[in-house]
């Protein structure tokens, strides 16, 4: 596996579509200190987090899961990366940006827009390859999409200067 400087090197360079090059950081680290060397991640907006999650998490905040959607975060916690609930309370650490950008770098942007992996998704909505005609179809069914996903289309129809 690369390095994390050289995955956020393509992430927001090779990657990145260019009107957001200088607005959106990714960020990954590990604490050394911490047991297995756990830690955050998170997709920055003008240094405003607007993901971000880390490993401790997945138990601090398991009591805000609906119990109805517990059954299936437990039988998910493998890849909770891939549930809305988790993404949204931060049910995610650094190692699940490194697995979704292993997904997302070795397969075409038509499949990572369509990943069960929201973190990919992201990765797919923010990508240069992504173009105006495609970004206009994802606003119109953007109710089809996880909220979280929805809020990155969102993201870059605005910087895209796109109404929807």
């Amino acid at each position: 596996m690369a390095t994390w400087s050289g995955t956020r090197k393509k992430l927001e360079t090779e990657y990145l579509a260019e009107s957001l090059r200088g607005h959106i950081q990714y960020f990954a680290t590990s604490y050394s200190r911490s047991p297995d060397h756990e830690g955050r991640a998170a997709i920055r907006l003008d240094g405003r987090e607007i993901l971000s999650g880390n490993y401790y998490n997945q138990w601090v905040k398991a009591d805000q899961i609906p119990k109805d959607e517990k059954y299936h975060m437990r039988m998910s916690m493998d890849n909770p990366f891939q549930d809305e609930t988790a993404l949204e309370l931060g049910m995610f650490d650094q190692r699940c940006f490194y697995e979704a950008f292993d997904e997302f770098d070795n397969q075409s942007i038509e499949k990572s827009l369509e990943s069960e992996n929201l973190i990919v998704r992201i990765f797919a909505v923010l990508d240069r390859r992504v173009g105006k005609r495609r970004l206009k179809a994802l606003a119109e069914n953007i109710s089809d999409q996880p909220e979280i996903v929805g809020k990155f289309i969102i993201v870059r129809l605005n910087a895209e200067n796109i109404m929807n």
